[in-house]
């Protein structure tokens, strides 16, 4: 029994020691320049833009793990780089770092910071997909002539369309330069990761528009997602902060995210606003000239006062709770261009210091209207370029209703006709 024992434990030591050798083994591979290198050039080859990694290592319980990343930002405008990231672990299969296929079962970004300015046609683009300098364009436009027609198409090819495209789907024109390229060209397909989940912990988005100017930021984004193709996302994303050109502020969003080169779509959204609740829909097409959107929102329990100064008006000058909902669309390099309407409701609402009423109670002598206590305080309205027509105001408190249509514009101008009964 003794020698049982004393066999399991010699194994057990001797298992543990080959995995510690293993590990060392595995840490040294791939922290040389080399395989470095080829898992940079590998994953700037799947994202379609230059990536750069300071360090590499190995864990078993957090798979590769690299820091120091870093995508450069192409745009003049905003910082120097389009994406930093203290860490990114990539748990992978040990065998395929020896293979010409890396396989990636998660990528787990952490703490990233993405700074996104639009360009000058307003629209959102990753670095890849924006237009090359003259001299860039020319020197690959020169590397592809002196290229055989065969070699040439190879290269030009999507390695993700390739791989995941089945021979059902191909016609027989193009199995042939498949088929009948050179040996050497295979190993260019062949080499493209197969990336299956990506995460994104703690993480910080900032869009600007084409001056640098805020739009929209996100902070302590959580995500995860399965990848379904080369080119789209579907997952589950949280934000703890979201402030819209610093006037707007979500808490606590939580949504299910789409994203394909052509729509970025936010569909069950719940969050918080002004302790409030709030639920809604956003789609986004940030491929389009001017990135148009559409978006609906429904609104209940937000304190009307907080969004006020919020927006940058007066505090206490409008007290109680809003609700009411809002179907919109736009573009997000043109906010006067801005269409659609909505509904809102204060509830347990309250009116003071406002102007046109506090001179009439002094010219009428009705203390009430210094300040309303209202039992019914709602507004319709609708929105055009510019501009928001106030459709229908009702004021009511026990004894003063005051009736109101107008416009009020981007601006800040008002323009209103009232009517004012007295009891």
């Amino acid at each position: 029994m003794k020698k049982l024992r004393r066999i399991a434990l010699i194994a057990l030591g001797v298992v543990i020691g080959l995995g510690a050798i293993l590990l060392i083994g595995v840490n040294l591979y791939v922290q040389s320049q080399g395989a470095q290198a080829k898992i940079q050039q590998e994953l700037s080859r799947r994202l379609g833009t230059p990536l750069e990694i300071r360090s590499m290592s190995v864990t078993p319980w957090g798979g590769l793990e690299l820091s120091g990343i870093t995508i450069a930002q192409t745009s003049a405008v905003g910082p120097r780089h389009f994406l930093e990231a203290k860490t990114f672990r990539l748990r992978v299969r040990f065998l395929s770092l020896f293979s010409r296929r890396l396989v990636i079962k998660e990528i787990s970004l952490i703490n990233p910071n993405v700074v996104w300015p639009q360009d000058a046609e307003g629209k959102w683009r990753l670095p890849s997909s924006q237009e090359l300098p003259p001299s860039v364009a020319s020197a690959k436009q020169a590397a592809s002539v002196s290229q055989p027609q065969g070699e040439s198409e190879s290269v030009q090819m999507n390695p993700a369309s390739v791989l995941t495209s089945t021979p059902a789907n191909l016609s027989s024109a193009s199995q042939v330069p498949l088929n009948s390229k050179p040996p050497r060209g295979e190993p260019r397909l062949a080499v493209a990761p197969e990336v299956r989940r990506v995460s994104v912990k703690n993480g910080n988005f900032t869009f600007l528009d084409q001056t640098g100017g805020l739009l929209a930021s996100f902070s302590g984004v959580d995500f995860r997602t399965n990848i379904r193709s080369a080119l789209a996302l579907h997952g589950d994303t949280k934000v703890g902060k979201i402030s819209l050109r610093d006037r707007f502020f979500l808490e606590q969003l939580r949504s299910q995210l789409r994203y394909e080169p052509d729509v970025l779509e936010l569909s069950k959204i719940s969050a918080r606003a002004a302790t409030g609740e709030i639920n809604g829909y956003f789609a986004m097409q940030p491929e389009a000239e001017d990135s148009p959107f559409t978006t609906s929102v429904k609104f209940h329990d937000v304190l009307a006062d907080q969004i006020v100064e919020n927006a940058g008006g007066p505090k206490g000058i409008v007290n109680g709770k809003l609700e009411g909902s809002f179907q919109a669309s736009g573009k997000t390099a043109d906010p006067s261009a801005l269409i659609g309407n909505g509904e809102i409701f204060l509830r347990d609402g309250r009116i003071q210091q406002y102007s046109l009423l506090v001179l009439l109670g002094q010219v009428l002598q009705i203390e009430e209207l210094k300040e309303l206590n209202l039992e019914q305080a709602e507004a319709k309205y609708h929105l055009s370029p510019g501009l928001v027509t106030i459709d229908e105001l009702i004021l009511r408190s026990p004894n003063i209703r005051l009736t109101a249509s107008g416009t009020v514009g981007f601006d800040g101008k008002l323009k209103l006709d009232s009517q004012l009964a007295i009891n």
